[in-house]
C-alpha cells in the first residue's frame, strides 16, 4: 500500500497547489467561477491544512506559509456571524492536527489573543442536534478538551447520545439525518457522519477516550462496511443514491474502508475482497472528477454538476484532507499473504432494511447481474427536506438509469394528482420482501396501505398501491397496483424517463453506458391511458445534468384531463425494460 499513500500525498499536493491562492488575506476563501462561497469554508480550508502538515510535516508548499495560511482561516471562520457550526469544528480539528496542545501548537502562537479568546467562546458554546450535525457538537468536544480549554471531556456523553438517537429513529443502527416530518433519511451523512467521528477521535489528547469509544462506533460504522461489497459497482461507483452522492459517495466510502482496516474492523478472510473494493472506488474517483491534466478536482461543466451546497473549493479542500488521511491510512494496513483471487461477481439481489417499524419499513434494495454489468441501487427512503429524483425508489444506475441532480422529476414513477395532492410510491413501505421468482429472477415488492404526497404527508383515505420490482438478468419490470377507497377523480397522471449519457471525457474505462437501442422500454398495462409526449430534448439544458453525465432526452408518459377513479377498481400501470447494456 505505500505506492499508494505516496500516489495519495502527491494528488493532495497537487489539489492544494492548484487552490491555496484563492484564501484570502483576511482568510475567507474566493469561490470559483459562477458559484457562492459558503459559510464554513475556510474551516474545510484549515483541517485540510492541518491533515496536510500531519501527514508531511511540511509548512510550506508552492511558497506559501501553511501555518499562516490556517491561522488566517481559523480567523476567519471564528469571526464569522453568524457562526457556522460545522465550520467550527472543521476548524478545531484543524488547529488540532498542527499539534495536540497549545504550547507545541505553531498554529495557537500565530494568532492573536482576540481569536484565542474567540476560539474559547466558540468551543465552550453548548448545542444539540439530532442529524449529522451531532458529529460537529462531538468535533468541538474532542477540541475543548484537547486544548485544555474544558476540564470536562464531553465526548463520550455526546457519542451516547447521538447512539440513543440512532437506535430511536432505526431499528437495524442506520444514521438516520431526518430532524423533522416523516422521518427515515438515511443517505450518505450517515457514512460522513462515522467518518467524521472516528477522525476527530484520532485527534483526542486522551487516548484512552478513543479506545473506549471505538467498540460503540464500530458497532454502526460495521454496518455500512458490510453493505460496500453489494453497493459498490464493478466499474468502481460507490454510493449512488441521496444527496451529495458524486464525487462524495466515492470519497466518504474510501474513508471508511481504510478506517475500518486499521481498525481491525475486517477480518482477515475479507480483507482481499475489500482492497478490492477500495482500489475500484479509488479509480472511480480519480478516473471520473480529477482534472488528469492540472490536478484538482473537477465537480462541475457544462455535462455534469453536483450537489447545489457542495462547492468547487469546499470539495478541491475537503479531497485534499482526505488524500492526507488515505495516505497515513495506508501506511498503516499491509496486504494479508497469499493474494488469493478475489471471487468474481455473481448475480445477485439483496434488501439492505434501515428501519422496520409499526409505522414504515424502508431500506435499499441492490441489485447486480454479473452478465451485462447491470447494479441498481433501489432506496426505499425519506428525501429529507427537499424533494430531488435522488432519493425517489427507482433503479439507480448511472449510465443506464439516471435522473437530473437538485430538481426533482418522476423518473420511473407514477406521479398521480388528486386536486391538491401530488403523490408518489415513494418514502416509506410496509411488508417489503425480496426474494427469488421464476428462472433465477428477483424481485422486491411493498406496498403503501396510505398514499403519500410528494411533502411525505400521508392522506389518509385516498386509496392504497402495491409496488413491484422484477429483475431477471439485464431485463427489469415494474408493477404499480392501485385502488381507491371512494370515488376520485385523478386530475393529472407522470411517468418520467430520462436518457444520459457518461462524461464525454471524466469516466473510467469500462464505465456502463446506454447503447444505441437504449431502454427498450413497452408499457405492458396502462389503466391510467396515458400517452407518450414528444421526446423533450435537454441537451443544452443545464438545469438537467447528473453527477456523472449529461441528460440528453426526456420522455413523458402523461394523461393530462381527468379520470374518474372507482372503488372495487384495480388501476395497474406495468412497464417492461430490456436496456440496451455497452461498456464505454
Amino acid at each position: 500500500m505505500h505506492s499508494f499513500s505516496e500516489q495519495c500525498l502527491d494528488m493532495a499536493r497537487s489539489m492544494l497547489a492548484h487552490n491555496l491562492d484563492a484564501i484570502q488575506p483576511d482568510g475567507t476563501v474566493l469561490p470559483a467561477h459562477g458559484e457562492p462561497a459558503r459559510p464554513d469554508e475556510p474551516g474545510h480550508v484549515a483541517y485540510a491544512l492541518g491533515e496536510f502538515y500531519r501527514a508531511t510535516g511540511e509548512s510550506t508548499l508552492k511558497g506559501y506559509d501553511l501555518v499562516d495560511l490556517a491561522a488566517r482561516c481559523i480567523t476567519a471562520q471564528m469571526f464569522t456571524e453568524p457562526a457556522a457550526e460545522n465550520g467550527l469544528a472543521y476548524a478545531a480539528l484543524g488547529l488540532l492536527a498542527f499539534g495536540p496542545s497549545k504550547e507545541r501548537n505553531p498554529v495557537w502562537e500565530r494568532l492573536v489573543e482576540e481569536t484565542k479568546q474567540r476560539i474559547d467562546k466558540s468551543l465552550l458554546h453548548r448545542s444539540d442536534y439530532d442529524n449529522h450535525w451531532q458529529a460537529f457538537n462531538i468535533a468541538k468536544a474532542v477540541a475543548r478538551y484537547s486544548f485544555g480549554l474544558s476540564k470536562k471531556d464531553e465526548t463520550s456523553r455526546l457519542i451516547e447520545r447521538m447512539v440513543e438517537r440512532i437506535n430511536a429513529t432505526s431499528s437495524a443502527g442506520f444514521f438516520d439525518d431526518s430532524t423533522s416530518g416523516f422521518g427515515g433519511n438515511f443517505n450518505l451523512y450517515g457514512v460522513m457522519n462515522f467518518v467524521f467521528i472516528r477522525s476527530a477521535l484520532q485527534l483526542h489528547a486522551n487516548a484512552g477516550v478513543r479506545d473506549r469509544k471505538l467498540p460503540t462506533l464500530r458497532t454502526y460504522a460495521e454496518k455500512y462496511i458490510k453493505m460496500m461489497p453489494d453497493l459498490v459497482r464493478a466499474d468502481g461507483l460507490g454510493w449512488a443514491f441521496g444527496r451529495a452522492a458524486g464525487a462524495y459517495g466515492q470519497m466518504h466510502c474510501v474513508s471508511l474502508i481504510l478506517q475500518g482496516l486499521r481498525d481491525g474492523w475486517i477480518p482477515d478472510e475479507q480483507k482481499i475482497k475489500y482492497y478490492d473494493i477500495l482500489r475500484r472506488l479509488f479509480m472511480f474517483f480519480y478516473q471520473t472528477y480529477l482534472d488528469q491534466e492540472h490536478g484538482f478536482l473537477d465537480l462541475r461543466d457544462t455535462e455534469r454538476t453536483a450537489y447545489a451546497h457542495h462547492t468547487t473549493r469546499m470539495a478541491n479542500f475537503d479531497a485534499a484532507r482526505y488524500l492526507c488521511q488515505w495516505s497515513r491510512l495506508a501506511k498503516t494496513v499491509s496486504m494479508p499473504p497469499g493474494q488469493p483471487k478475489v471471487e468474481p461477481a455473481r448475480t445477485s439481489g439483496r434488501f439492505v432494511i434501515f428501519d422496520k417499524s409499526g409505522k414504515k419499513e424502508q431500506g435499499l434494495f441492490l441489485y447486480r447481474d454479473a452478465e451485462s454489468g447491470l447494479h441498481a441501487q433501489i432506496p426505499l427512503i425519506s428525501s429529507g427536506t427537499t424533494l430531488t429524483s435522488d432519493a425517489l425508489p427507482f433503479p439507480h444506475c448511472p449510465g443506464i438509469f439516471d435522473w437530473p441532480n437538485n430538481v426533482y422529476l418522476p423518473v420511473m414513477l407514477p406521479e398521480l394528482t388528486f386536486g391538491e395532492h401530488v403523490t408518489l410510491p415513494a418514502f416509506y413501505g410496509k411488508n417489503c420482501v425480496t426474494g427469488l421468482g421464476l428462472r433465477n429472477s428477483f424481485y422486491f415488492r411493498y406496498e403503501q396501505p396510505e398514499l403519500i404526497t410528494t411533502k411525505e404527508e400521508i392522506v389518509k383515505g385516498l386509496g392504497s398501491v402495491k409496488v413491484q420490482w422484477n429483475f431477471s438478468g439485464s431485463q427489469l419490470s415494474c408493477e404499480f397496483t392501485y385502488t381507491v377507497r371512494q370515488q376520485l377523480t385523478l386530475d393529472r397522471f407522470r411517468y418520467v424517463l430520462a436518457i444520459a449519457a457518461p462524461h464525454s471525457t471524466y469516466h473510467v474505462g469500462g464505465a456502463l453506458a446506454l447503447g444505441p437501442q437504449g431502454h427498450r422500454c413497452s408499457v405492458l398495462k396502462d389503466d391510467f391511458q396515458a400517452t407518450w409526449g414528444e421526446t423533450e430534448v435537454v441537451t443544452s439544458d443545464p438545469t438537467y445534468r447528473t453527477n456523472y453525465g449529461k441528460i440528453h432526452y426526456l420522455q413523458h408518459l402523461v394523461r393530462d384531463h381527468p379520470l374518474i377513479m372507482r372503488p372495487g377498481h384495480v388501476y395497474r400501470l406495468a412497464v417492461n425494460f430490456e436496456p440496451d447494456v455497452t461498456h464505454v
